[in-house]
């Protein structure tokens, strides 16, 4: 077993993690998209919001000292949390690279730290294609990464394409006087992914591994059109319709997924 790094006072890595998710749908008429965004803004209200979240801080073992929440008109909400430190009781943090609950124990050690929610409803004038985003942020100081919070947080929401970043900042310091700039090994953001959600997303890694700065792109593989009209089904489309409005989605999970409109 590897000993122990004996650090001269308290761990200040900061560690980040921005998380946004994208779901996509086909509203033909104005009224099933205004059906759509009321649908998007009940279903991830700020009260449902502050639940999720409430769940990230037990998987990662923090204290809630305040929460802001809001719902916006014409739709959106927001909700920021400030956490304070937990123990665990026998110390560990928890910080291989391997996947988190989902969520079912409480494994962290935090300080100092905040957790963030923002949605962002939007629809296409012409086309039809509406897309919900939710930006997701936990940052925290100390020992543990909020990686473990990823897998929790995919089951929460339909992600259709997902962008992950997270970055470790600062330095501490060992009792010898030497800067330590990360305090895990970590590869890849994929290795806190379960297997069925690894093989559920088409992923692409960008890490910058001297700066300790990793991403993640995913993008659902399936794709079934029952799942993405919305106030209709897709059975009773006409082929050659559902096939037009089948091309405009998957240019929409493109163009989200690789940062560029597609021509």
């Amino acid at each position: 077993m590897e000993s122990k790094l004996q650090l001269h006072g308290f761990n200040n890595l900061t560690k980040s993690l921005s998380f946004n998710i994208y779901d996509i749908c086909y509203a033909q008429t104005e009224e099933q998209r205004e059906a759509y965004i009321d649908y998007i803004d009940e279903m991830y209200n700020a009260e449902r919001l502050t639940q999720i979240l409430s769940d990230v801080v037990k998987i990662i073992g923090a204290n809630i000292l305040n929460i802001a929440r809001q719902d916006y008109e014409p739709h959106g909400a927001s909700v920021t949390m400030l956490i304070a430190e937990h123990e665990l009781s026998n110390g560990e943090p928890d910080n291989e690279e391997s996947p988190g609950p989902l969520p079912d124990t409480i494994v962290a050690h935090l300080d100092k730290s905040h957790v963030t929610v923002h949605t962002y409803p939007e629809s296409h004038p012409h086309d039809g294609v509406s897309t919900f985003r939710a930006d997701i942020d936990v940052s925290t100081c100390g020992l543990i990464s909020p990686l473990k919070v990823l897998n929790y947080l995919i089951h929460s929401f339909d992600s259709d394409v997902v962008t992950v970043d997270y970055r470790v900042r600062g330095f501490t310091r060992d009792v010898d006087g030497t800067k330590h700039y990360i305090d895990h090994d970590i590869n890849s953001i994929q290795n806190y992914l379960t297997e069925d959600t690894q093989n559920a997303y088409q992923m692409i890694d960008v890490n910058v591994y001297q700066e300790n700065m990793f991403h993640t792109k995913m993008m659902l593989k399936n794709f079934n059109l029952d799942n993405y009209v919305f106030g209709v089904n897709a059975s009773d489309l006409d082929p050659q319709e559902a096939q037009s409005i089948e091309d405009r989605l998957r240019r929409e999970m493109l163009e989200i997924f690789y940062s560029r409109n597609v021509e």
